[in-house]
Formats: C-alpha cells, sequence, structure tokens
C-alpha cells in the first residue's frame, strides 16, 4: 500500500500549500483528477522524490520514501510524450540503464515485448514507431525496471480514441497481473472509469476521495 500522510509543499511565491493525504492499493489503479493546474504533476513529482514536502510522509509498505532521492524510489513514470531516444531500437530504449548485450537482458527485453503485444519490434528504431507503440514500449522498459509503483501523466492523451482504448486496457492487465500500485493523472472521465478502482480529485489544493 501507498500511503500519503498529510503531504505539504508549497511552491515558490505561492503563499497557500498542497495538502495531498490519500490511499493507492496494490495490483489497482488509482486516479487522481482536477483542472489544470490544480496540482496533478505537483503529486506525481513528489511521489517521484523531484519535489521534497515541507511536512508529511510518502510510505509504501510502512517505509517513508521521503528521504530517499529518486533515483533510489521504486517508482516509474510514464508520460503523455513517451520520452523514448528516436534514434534508437525498441530494445536499446528498453535496455537503457542497464548492462548491454547480456543473454539475461536480451531475453528480458524478448520477454517484455511479448507482453506487451509488441513481439517482432525489437530492432525497429524508435521513430518508425506509432504512437501507440511508442507508449508500450515505454511499458516494456518498466516491465524491466520491476518497480511496485507506476505514475501515469496523462498518458493516453495524445493517442486516438481506439489505440488510447488499446493502450489503457493493456495497463489495467499489466497492474493486476504485476500488482502494481499505479496512480493515473487524467483528464478523460472515460479513462478513469475504465481503469479506477479508487478516485480522488483536488479540489482548492487538497486530494479530496470520491
Amino acid at each position: 500500500m501507498l500511503v500519503l500522510e498529510e503531504v505539504i509543499y508549497t511552491h515558490s511565491g505561492q503563499l497557500r500549500p498542497y495538502v495531498f493525504s490519500m490511499e493507492a492499493a496494490p495490483g489497482e489503479v488509482t486516479a487522481v483528477r482536477g483542472p489544470s493546474g490544480s496540482g496533478k504533476s505537483t503529486l506525481l513529482d513528489l511521489i517521484a522524490g523531484f519535489l521534497v514536502p515541507t511536512s508529511g510522509r510518502i510510505r509504501l509498505d510502512g517505509k517513508d520514501l521521503v528521504p530517499l532521492k529518486p533515483e533510489a524510489r521504486p517508482v516509474s513514470i510514464l508520460f503523455q510524450s513517451e520520452s523514448l531516444f528516436e534514434h534508437l531500437s525498441a530494445a536499446r530504449n528498453i535496455a537503457l540503464g542497464l548492462p548491454p548485450g547480456t543473454k539475461e537482458v536480451t531475453s528480458r527485453i524478448e520477454s517484455a515485448l511479448r507482453e506487451v503485444g509488441l513481439p517482432t519490434a525489437a530492432q525497429q528504431r524508435a521513430e518508425t514507431l506509432s504512437g501507440g507503440e511508442k507508449q508500450r514500449v515505454a511499458l516494456a522498459r518498466t516491465l524491466l525496471r520491476d518497480r511496485p509503483v507506476l505514475l501515469l501523466d496523462e498518458p493516453f492523451s495524445a493517442l486516438d480514441d481506439e489505440t488510447r482504448i488499446s493502450t489503457r486496457t493493456l495497463v489495467g492487465d499489466l497492474t493486476a497481473r504485476h500488482n502494481w500500485i499505479t496512480i493515473l493523472v487524467s483528464h478523460h472521465k472515460d479513462d478513469i472509469e475504465a481503469l479506477a478502482k479508487r478516485v480522488y480529485r483536488i479540489e482548492e489544493r487538497r486530494l479530496i476521495a470520491e
């Protein structure tokens, strides 16, 4: 379980702080909604460690993540933009930061691509992939990292309707299969209704459970 306990943060130049308290369970998608500028990305940045709260705790299975640097947190992030290197192959994008060329890594890449429905895409350059395929490659990269918390920042917004539906179905399946704690930020009501087991909205800089 991921639990935020009265996590308080104030951006420079702002007078009123954000106050975030929430729970997100393994194997489920928890959605956060709110208008642009309401603080949704701030919430994800706090969980990921890109921002440090003034006070409060972010606990994963009882362990406080706040003292940990971003790279030490068991968190993966998938943005609206898939953040791939266009000149690299799908396999190279997936394996960034891992020892290249080993049989174990190659096997894991092939397994991850099969799981996201792209079994033959390993050697394709990212620039040749569609938007939906790029998001699937980004999800395959998440599979290799094997981190229990997945943060999704408007990940389907740039996709056409058919691709958005298939990609969000994949996210739901992977979340359940790998017991991820998935937190989805989205403006799309249908994405939230299709995926989320619990929903929060940001209202006047606070999270409110729906």
